[in-house]
């Protein structure tokens, strides 16, 4: 057995069943065993691949629609430009070559990163010390990137942020209903192996609004961290000004069980291998918007949708100039798998969030 599955034995014998945002966190961020903790979990020697892995478009276009966004704002001064769960640092990259351009914004801003992972933090480390030193025009220094461990450590200034596949990761609850009451979801054991379980019905009052359009059965899923980390986002948009793009599975209200686990980019059993597989769950986005008042949100929108309005086709057409053979093959194959339907375009979702007196980042509407 696992070092991990050992401990959470170990806890479970002596304390009870632990809910499914214990198990997770523990399973995604043990200091020791966490999967998070312990590895580089991207690219094709890893578990899962991103779309800012797949290609250089997806990041070039979300760079663009918030430096779009900083201009309609009047391009205030002093602004953080920050990313959760920025991965091996590829998105944020793809901003800073994108946006060099822009005149003002790369002089008005600052880089912060929201990563718990000692691992990722190195690997973005090295990959963004080239593009934002080449984007200050000098040497990286130490205080061109500041690295956080929430997103409530992030400055009090206009906030310009993005959020790509961050918020699915974030422990959940599942709540399975009977009658008016509610029974949790918990991670037991069955002999010596773990195994899900239901508690004792319970009211839940943060559930209370889910009786009109849930039956029994039906399993809710609610994220605290994430609407916490919502409201945070969302004041400082708010009061200071700025926007922030989320980008993730999910839909605008939590229905089913969508709890799931990866490995090797083939699902898994989420209890099999406690810290040797990324668990994750869909995004509720209705009470992301709703934790992030003051700030308004746009219409949820299909990635595919949101790239296509800031020009991924005409970006893709140019790019594709030059290439041939297995490059460009790799290149058109890329575009369909970040917009088609049938693959991330419908699946991905984008939320914008801005502030009340201003208009939603480009591709997105009100």
């Amino acid at each position: 057995m696992s070092g991990l599955r050992d401990i959470l034995i170990a806890r479970i014998r002596a304390d009870g069943p632990m809910t499914l945002a214990e198990y997770m966190a523990d399973c995604l961020m043990h200091p020791e065993h966490g999967y998070y903790a312990t590895r580089d979990p991207l690219g094709a020697a890893g578990d899962f691949t991103t779309a800012p892995e797949i290609s250089q478009m997806f990041g070039e276009l979300l760079g663009l629609s918030l430096a779009q966004a900083w201009m309609d704002q009047g391009s205030p001064e002093g602004i953080t430009l920050a990313e959760c769960g920025p991965g091996r640092g590829t998105l944020m990259a793809d901003v800073l070559r994108a946006t060099r351009a822009v005149p003002g914004f790369h002089a008005a801003m600052r880089v912060h990163l929201v990563e718990t992972s000692a691992t990722l933090r190195a690997v973005q480390g090295a990959t963004l010390g080239k593009s934002l030193g080449k984007s200050l025009g000098k040497s990286l220094g130490r205080d061109d990137i500041t690295w956080h461990d929430h997103v409530d450590a992030l400055p009090d200034a206009p906030l310009f942020l993005l959020a790509n596949e961050f918020f699915d990761a974030l422990p959940i609850r599942q709540l399975q209903r009977e009658g008016g009451m509610w029974r949790e979801r918990c991670v037991g054991l069955s002999g010596d192996a773990l195994a899900l379980g239901v508690s004792a019905p319970k009211p839940v009052a943060a559930l209370a609004h889910r009786m009109e359009d849930t039956r029994d059965g039906d399993i809710v899923e609610i994220c605290a961290g994430a609407q916490a980390m919502a409201g945070a986002i969302g004041a400082r948009i708010g009061a200071r000004g700025g926007a922030a793009l989320i980008v993730d599975y999910g839909d605008w209200r939590s229905l089913g069980d969508t709890f799931q686990a990866v490995a090797g980019h083939e699902a898994a059993d989420p209890l099999a291998d406690p810290g040797g597989a990324d668990l994750t769950a869909h995004v509720d986005f209705e009470a992301l918007a709703q934790a992030a008042a003051p700030a308004k949100h746009s219409r949820l929108t299909p990635q595919g949708v949101f790239l296509e309005r800031l020009g991924i086709t005409a970006r893709a057409q140019a790019l594709a100039q030059g290439l041939e053979g297995a490059a460009l093959d790799a290149h058109v194959a890329a575009h369909r798998r970040l917009t088609h339907p049938a693959e991330m375009g419908t699946v991905f979702k984008v939320l914008g969030l801005f502030p009340e007196t201003a208009p939603p980042p480009p591709g997105l509407e009100t």
